[in-house]
This record gives structure tokens, sequence and C-alpha cells, in this order.
């Protein structure tokens, strides 16, 4: 395999009129072939289930796949296919893997406009956050393929006269990937793949919201060559996720949710069964309450954009979003009423719409929990309209909330932002060290000294200074947090692939009595 340096998957420039045009001929496309069917997958078999529907966020009455939930029973022949798979798929090297991969990456690059599509229609990603979907997913393969190839060589160790001491890496064995919908075809791929890759067999059981995503991907990563007893689908809710968490004969679990879910995982992988001959590794990236200072010389014109995008972007539904905002007393006045008249600008429409700045929420759950938390908040200083039709929150901006307000603690995981003063650059830190959450957080200022007393201080997984607090970009910000936003297992980083396999030592005495044979 001819290796060349990792590149970022340059974004669509959705600005040329030929590039748009191209876009909406292929939400067309999908639209006529719509609803598409999603089965369980297990081996070559197409499996039926527990049918279930998933739906347009932004026109409900719009079918966009029908389904067959997986059971608990399917789940463990899954595991068991795919265990006994396992042992060839292991045997291959890391660079006939990564291989296979890169091809994945090539298909899924012919097929850009019709996945983000996908994305769109399926978990109302507006266009420039589909495209940045798929081109994300494309990085994700394109660097662990890049990462395995390099693990084929083990890592150097001190060598003595007469032993040879080497450090070889294999894959654990048997992964269960559960993938949120937020990011329905770069968060599963990049899980999957990072294990696929370095030799296990993976059953990947998608978000409820985002089934057709997840079977894009199983499919896309089955015609690039990966054995079809390597790799199976399990779509559905809770009952497959849960079964393939107890599994005994799971090694891995990769998990991407909310806190809640990945505690459970956490404390049930656990446990040991009567079955089970190992311990599990739990991989989990589990959300965050994101906050941005503000200093009092930062450039206004820098901060309130980036708030904006931070924020209000996919409708707030990122895990790296922001929602609080720390500002110095001395400038808050100004930045709330920039903020105010910038949230008036906002456009809350349908994601198929280019001008579209806040989509739909994925769901109606999603849609009232947002609602409720924005009636505890109270009036909010500045929100907008939303179309009747379709799962829409309206975007609120809350100001000089009491601190123990719930719209202050806790993750809503929408289009809700609250701005705080502080005394200082001090005060804002020790307001994001309070935190349990610490996945990303932000800071604008104009002072090299500030710059660096936040960056020692700030106890996140993603600092980002005088710019957005949301995507990370595969190779450049490797992603993931620690206290109870997760394990920081820092995907699209250096270190991600070890999460997946096991490192073995061999040393052997070279100075010989005699050779047998």
């Amino acid at each position: 395999m001819s290796i060349t340096p990792f590149m970022n998957e340059p974004a669509l420039e959705l600005r040329r009129a030929e590039v748009r045009a191209r876009a909406t001929a292929a939400l067309e496309a999908l639209d006529a072939r719509l609803p598409l069917d999603v089965p369980v997958l297990i081996g070559a078999d197409e499996r039926a289930g527990e049918a279930f529907d998933s739906v347009d966020p932004a026109q409900p009455s719009r079918v966009v796949a029908r389904v067959q939930g997986a059971s608990a029973a399917q789940a463990d022949e899954a595991v068991r296919v795919a265990t006994a798979a396992q042992p060839a798929w292991a045997e291959r090297t890391h660079h006939e893997r990564a291989e296979i991969v890169r091809r994945a990456a090539a298909l899924l690059r012919s097929r850009r406009l019709e996945a983000a599509a996908l994305a769109l229609r399926e978990c109302g990603k507006p266009w420039a956050e589909a495209d940045a979907d798929v081109g994300e997913a494309i990085d994700f393969l394109e660097y662990y393929a890049l990462s395995a190839a390099a693990l084929d060589d083990g890592r150097p160790l001190l060598q003595m006269p007469g032993e040879r001491n080497a450090l070889r890496y294999v894959g654990r064995g048997v992964a269960a990937v559960i993938a949120p919908w937020n990011f329905p075809l770069a968060i599963p791929t990049g899980m999957v793949s990072a294990a696929l890759v370095t030799g296990n067999a993976v059953v990947l059981k998608p978000a409820e919201q985002s089934p057709a995503c997840g079977d894009l991907i199983v499919r896309t990563l089955h015609d690039a060559g990966v054995p079809r007893d390597v790799l199976h689908l399990l779509p559905g809710g809770d009952e497959p996720g849960r079964a393939l968490v107890a599994h005994p004969l799971v090694h891995t679990i990769a998990f991407t949710g909310s806190c809640a879910a990945g505690l459970s995982i956490l404390s049930e992988a656990a446990k040991v069964g009567p079955e089970q001959g190992h311990l599990k590794k739990v991989v989990a990236e589990m959300g965050g309450k994101n906050c941005i200072i503000v200093d009092a010389d930062a450039d206004l014109d820098d901060a309130v954009p980036g708030i904006l995008k931070s924020a209000f972007a996919f409708a707030g539904q990122k895990c790296s979003a922001a929602s609080r905002v720390l500002v110095h007393e001395a400038i808050a006045d100004e930045l709330v009423a920039r903020l105010k008249g910038a949230v008036d600008t906002l456009v809350v429409g349908p994601p198929e719409a280019f001008g579209t700045d806040v989509p739909p929420v994925i769901d109606p759950e999603a849609q009232e929990r947002i609602a409720r938390y924005t009636q505890l908040g109270g009036t909010p200083a500045a929100t907008v309209d939303v179309p009747e039709e379709g799962f829409y929150a309206a975007p609120a901006l809350f100001v000089d909330l009491p601190k123990d307000s719930p719209v202050v603690t806790d993750e809503i995981f929408g289009p809700v932002l609250s701005v705080e003063r502080v005394r200082d650059v001090d005060h804002g830190l020790q307001e994001m060290e309070r935190s349990r959450f610490a996945l990303t957080g932000g800071l604008y200022s104009r002072s090299p000294a500030t710059i660096a007393a936040v960056e020692r201080r700030a106890p996140v997984g993603n600092l980002y200074v005088n710019q957005p607090c949301t995507g990370a970009m595969v190779g450049r910000q490797p992603f993931g947090g620690g206290r109870l936003s997760g394990t920081g297992p820092k995907a699209g980083g250096p270190d991600y692939l070890l999460q997946f396999v096991e490192a073995r030592s061999v040393s052997e005495d070279t100075v010989r009595h005699g050779v047998l044979g």
C-alpha cells in the first residue's frame, strides 16, 4: 500500500450555484427512493425484526426508512458470528486491513452528495453540516488506515546484547459500537473503522433515529472488502444495545451518547459473566456543558459570530456546543447587546434551504426537553419564531440567570445559551472548573499571558482560542474530554487506535545453545 501524508477532506463549496444544484439533485434522487428499507444484517443475511419508521425531523410525515429493529437474540447471534470470524480477520496484517478501509473512503467520497442528502433527511442536518459529516467520515477512514499501517512496526524498545525485544499490537476481540444520531455518518464510521483496522470484528448498533445512515456505512465497508461475517448491523432501540453491552463475548464497547447511558454502560461492562474470560474495555464519549470565556480585551467582531456558531449551529445538538458564556463584566453589556442582535437574525427552517442557520431538532422528545428548559429560564433576552410543522425548538438567549438555574447547570443539547458576568478571567476559570463536564471550552482574548494561563488551567479536553468551540478536525484537534464527558479517547488523534488493541511484548534470548532440526 502506498502511504501518502494525511490531508483533511475539503468541504464542498456550497456558495457556488453549480454545487448547490448538484446537491439539490442528489436530494431529489434520494426522495424518489424513499422510504429506504433497513434490515438487520447478520453475516450475509438480511433479517426481519420489530418494524419501526425513521422520519424526517423537518417533515415528520415523510418516512425516510422502514426499519427492522433487532432483538436481544439477534444481538447474541451477531456477536457469535463475529467471534467465529475474528481469528481470520485478525490474522491479516494491519496493512491489508488498512487497504480495505481506504477503499471504503474512496467509495464514500464517490457517494458524497448521496450520503449528505441522507444525513440531511434522516437527522435534519443542513447542507454544510451534512457535508462536513461525510467529510469527517472520510477523514476517519483515511487517518485510521494510515495510523494502523504504522502499528505493524510496533514500538522501538531498548535492546541488549544477546537479547531481542519486541512490542506488537493485536486486536482485542469483538467490538460493539453504539453510535449517536447527531453525527450519523462520521462518529459511527470512526468507531467502526478504528476497531476494524486494528483487527477486531464489529457489531454496529446505530442510533434509533439514524438507522439508514448506519446501513449506508456498513454496506460501504462491505463493498470495500470487509467480510460480511466480520461486520454486522443491528438497528433498533435499547434492546440490542443492552444485549451487546452485557454479552460475554464482547471485548470492547465504543460508545458515544448521553452521560446517563455512558455511566450505565460503564457499570454493566464491569461485570464478568460465567462465559467471559476477559475484562471489557469501554471507550466512551458522553457529552458536555461547554463554556466560552470572553475577556475584556476580546475582539467582539470575532467573538460574536464564533459564539453564535458554537451555540446555535445544528440547533446546538453537538456535544461540543457552547451553552454558557462567561464574559468579563467590563464588556458584558456590549456583548449581550450584540448577541441579542445576532440571535434576532438567525434563520430557523428546513435543512435543505441553503440559508438555514437553525434546523429542527431530532425528535419530539428533544423538542419537549428544550421547551421545558426554556420555560425554566423564564423570558429569554432574545429568541426567534419557528415553523409550525417539524420538530423545531426556538433559539433562546438568557442573561444573568442564577448559578443554580438548570439552564446553567444541565446539559440541554439544544439551541439554548446563557450569558453570565464574571469579575475577570480567573473568575471565569473557576466557573469552568466547577463543572462536572470537561469536553470543550473556548476563550476570546488578545493577551498572550491570559491565553497561556487558560491553557494551563482549563480542565477541558479541547480548548479553542479565538475560534468556535465546535468542529474538531481529524488529525488536527484530537477530540474527547474527561470528568463526566467521557474516558478521553481522543478520536481522530494519534493514540485512538490503541483503545482497540492489546500490546504484547516478546523477549528472546538470542545466545544460541544449539539449534534443533
